[in-house]
């Protein structure tokens, strides 16, 4: 456990179903996303609970005090030589506090520890915060296209990071 009493947990009972939510209603409250973002988000979490291969995928829930502060997860990806991350979630009440980075260095090293030699992902433009810390880490924003998803107009981005690389 962190000095600042935040725990890192893999996943556990009832945290999928709060991922939804959580996702749901903030991405919901902040962007505009409609209903079909919740579904997404369910099918990535059923995947991943169906699929999992715990030797090289992972999850992080954050917890502090018995409440869940965030969350991101590693998983395989498109090639066998890839990861992905996925769910990145850093709550309102957690945000500029270090979580965010605390959690994407544990992503990372996990990426890394399992011997993949990059690191992709997939994310809107408008998550300003996240994308600052992506390009922090050495990420290199591959693609970006404007798009119209989960009812709203808006520019996906593809991100990726080599692993290779000190």
């Amino acid at each position: 456990m962190a000095s600042d009493g935040i725990e890192l947990r893999d996943l556990g009972i009832g945290d999928a179903g709060w991922l939804i939510q959580h996702h749901a209603e903030l991405y919901h409250r902040d962007e505009g996303f409609d209903a079909s973002f919740e579904v997404l988000v369910a099918r990535i979490l059923a995947d991943f609970i169906e699929t999992r291969d715990p030797s090289c995928e992972r999850a992080w829930i954050a917890w502090c005090d018995g409440k869940r502060l965030g969350s991101i997860f590693c998983v395989r990806g498109e090639r066998p030589d890839e990861a992905k991350l996925r769910l990145f979630l850093v709550m309102p009440q957690a945000r500029g506090t270090g979580l965010g980075q605390r959690l994407l260095d544990a992503c990372i090293a996990h990426a890394r520890a399992q011997g993949y030699l990059a690191l992709t992902l997939w994310t809107h433009e408008s998550h300003r915060s996240a994308c600052a810390l992506y390009k922090k880490a050495g990420f290199a924003c591959l693609a970006f296209k404007p798009v119209r998803s989960f009812g709203v107009d808006l520019v996906e981005q593809a991100w990726r990071l080599d692993l290779t690389a000190d």
